[in-house]
């Protein structure tokens, strides 16, 4: 494409504040939202620039026009990676373009007709898997097993991620005052910074307490950082946050000490869609406990339809195996 390179004219004359990128990474709300667009900017740039160093910063988003975006789906389309992976890149791509619009860079219709393309059409089920009962037992578990602040943190954090199928990130951002004892309620923060309420079962809401007399009342962080020493990581007397990356790690320990298969916080919360569904709860209530825009989202995520064509099977009888007879058909 004849798209100008990182280091020419064009790029050098934006300034930081007045580049694209910054303004839509800053325009997103969450930390894993910005890390994850920026993820895919970066690796934009490197396409178009052929430069395996570059980064978003800086390029000349405002000279796109539709040639080079729709060549810039083709080659995301040959990476071999999923439709739904192609897809968030190309929201990224329309949304630093809006940016450079928003900031009289670009005339609208240059960015409409850059910005006019079409998503990738796929029908995937949804990414993981279920997480047994006995697994999240196992788990739980092997918190109790380590009598160390980290392990009644993480008892009360995973009972948490269970018990309300939050995101990791959405679990990482509780603060002690998002939690409502008497209402057995978290007030959790989701994308696009909507607020909900979610509600812990009572061996959830016993687990948080037992965390919360080892934690403290300080304001800050629900779930902070332990060291070694087990001691809350709390400069000035404010616990601080984890990421939701370090959660994620934080299961994946506890898995391997219970001896189970890798899970991820996600299959938490694909298995607790599926459980509230299987209760009989209403799309509707489940689409608002978990956060979802879309109820079809949500939908993505019930089993039903899937039991039942497991049970539809298992109606079929296999023939017995047994050689034909002579002159047989």
């Amino acid at each position: 494409m004849d798209v100008p390179a990182v280091r020419g004219p064009g790029a050098e004359a934006i300034a930081r504040e007045g580049d694209p990128y910054h303004a839509y990474l800053a325009s997103l709300s969450g930390a894993e939202s910005r890390r994850t667009m920026r993820g895919c900017l970066d690796r934009v740039a490197r396409l178009i620039t052929g430069d395996e160093a570059a980064t978003g910063a800086g390029q000349p988003w405002h000279l796109l026009r539709y040639e080079h975006t729709v060549r810039v789906r083709a080659i995301l389309a040959e990476q071999g990676w999923s439709p739904a992976y192609v897809n968030k890149h190309l929201v990224a791509l329309r949304r630093v373009m809006r940016e450079a619009w928003r900031l009289g860079q670009m005339t609208a219709e240059d960015y409409h007709r850059a910005a006019d393309l079409p998503t990738l059409r796929h029908t995937r089920l949804p990414a993981g898997q279920h997480v047994p009962a006995e697994v999240a037992g196992a788990v739980l578990a092997a918190c109790d097993g380590d009598d160390s602040p980290a392990g009644v943190r993480d008892g009360a954090l995973l009972a948490v991620l269970y018990s309300t199928g939050c995101r990791r990130a959405e679990i990482a951002a509780l603060g002690l005052d998002d939690y409502d004892p008497a209402a057995r309620s978290l007030r959790v923060r989701g994308k696009r910074d909507k607020e909900r309420l979610v509600y812990l079962t009572r061996e959830a809401v016993a687990r948080l307490e037992a965390w919360l007399a080892v934690r403290g009342t300080a304001p800050g962080a629900l779930f902070p950082p332990v060291n070694k020493a087990g001691r809350l990581r709390a400069p000035g007397g404010r616990p601080a946050p984890m990421s939701g990356q370090a959660i994620a790690g934080i299961l994946a320990r506890r898995l391997a000490a219970a001896g189970a298969a890798k899970r991820t916080p996600h299959d938490f919360r694909r298995t607790f869609i599926g459980e509230l569904l299987d209760a009989g709860v209403d799309l509707a209530t489940a689409q608002a406990l978990v956060g979802h825009a879309s109820p079809v989202t949500t939908a993505r995520y019930d089993r039903r339809p899937e039991n039942r064509r497991r049970e539809a099977v298992d109606r079929l009888t296999m023939p017995t195996a047994r050689p034909l007879r002579p002159g047989g058909p």
